[in-house]
């Protein structure tokens, strides 16, 4: 669900992941460790911002799964709610239609 500036929640998670990604990797370079100590490190906060990437993409996917099925529930709804005000419609036209056949032979 998207706040009232229109962000949701995957959004500003992503966002907030990618600034503090690129944070950590602008402290490491400029960190006092030796380049195989920086690499390795930096090895690591890429598997975990992968890790992080994936666990986000399977929440994404399920709340676009679960907002897919209650769009589809409340179409079937509307549809059955529209299905049943035309049959009224078509049976009030019939009974009309019959009155003033009724009263043109009368």
């Amino acid at each position: 669900m998207a706040d009232d500036r229109g962000f949701s929640p995957g959004a500003v998670g992503l966002a907030f992941l990618s600034g503090a990604l690129a944070g950590a990797a602008i402290a490491l370079l400029l960190a006092p460790q030796s380049g195989r100590e920086t690499r390795e490190q930096l090895r690591g906060y890429a598997r975990k911002a992968e890790d992080d990437l994936r666990d986000l993409a399977g929440k994404a996917t399920e709340a676009f799964d679960y907002v897919a099925e209650k769009g589809r529930e409340a179409i079937h709804e509307k549809r059955s709610i529209l299905s049943e005000a035309l049959d009224a419609g078509r049976e009030a036209m019939r009974r009309e239609r019959d009155r003033l056949a009724g009263e043109k032979k009368g």
